[in-house]
């Protein structure tokens, strides 16, 4: 039976790709540059939030001003990109994106130019109608108005369609848009931060892809 919104966006970091571990090692690596204390993944899940600059700033106890923030992205993505090829997909990644009936894309706030072969190193880059990443310069934004870019290249209203991410941030994008939303507990977010939102939550991703196909 096709859903009431037959389209689905998957985020990627966090959602389809485990990559926690390796996001709190490169967290930490540019916390450590400026002097900074490091987190856990537990403190990580319960404090991390977008802009990033805010999040910085929150651990570090400081203000981090575009000059600052630009420094501790770029050593964060040193050290993601010295980690990456340690990371595998999230265990039912594969078998999620099986089970939906309708059509799937992929919105990823990671660099475009990057995200792409990456995708495609994992053979999945055929799953999806359109994929998308970040194609600024300096990242750690919030996702809504890339969201809006991302349905407008697609040609959806975002009545039709669901976001399955593991965020707040990616709550905030698909309310922006008028799409429903899903959120996954297995990826950078406490799950009581998830429940707390009042949004649909699962503990995995086919059962967020069950849960997507049940939403008005």
């Amino acid at each position: 039976m096709t859903p009431a919104r037959p389209h689905l966006v998957w985020d990627w970091n966090g959602t389809l790709l485990n990559d926690l571990s390796l996001v709190v090692a490169a967290t930490n690596a540019a916390f450590a540059s400026v002097g900074g204390p490091s987190v856990t993944a537990d403190e990580h899940r319960v404090r991390f939030r977008r802009p990033v600059a805010e999040y910085y700033a929150d651990v570090l106890g400081r203000a981090v001003d575009d000059e600052a923030f630009g420094r501790l992205d770029r050593i964060f993505h040193e050290a993601y990109r010295s980690g990456l090829t340690t990371c595998e997909l999230a265990a039912d990644a594969r078998t999620a994106m099986q089970t939906w009936p309708g059509s799937q894309s992929l919105l990823s706030m990671w660099f475009h130019d990057e995200l792409v072969p990456a995708v495609h190193g994992f053979g999945l880059t055929g799953n999806f109608l359109r994929v998308d990443g970040f194609r600024g310069g300096l990242g750690g934004d919030r996702k809504a108005e890339s969201l809006q870019k991302h349905l407008a290249e697609l040609g959806l209203e975002g009545s039709s369609v669901v976001l399955v991410g593991d965020s707040i941030d990616d709550a905030d994008a698909a309310v922006a848009v008028g799409a429903g939303v899903v959120l996954y507990m297995g990826g950078f977010t406490d799950p009581a931060r998830l429940r707390a939102s009042g949004h649909p939550v699962a503990d995995t991703l086919t059962d967020a892809a069950k849960l997507a196909r049940t939403l008005p």
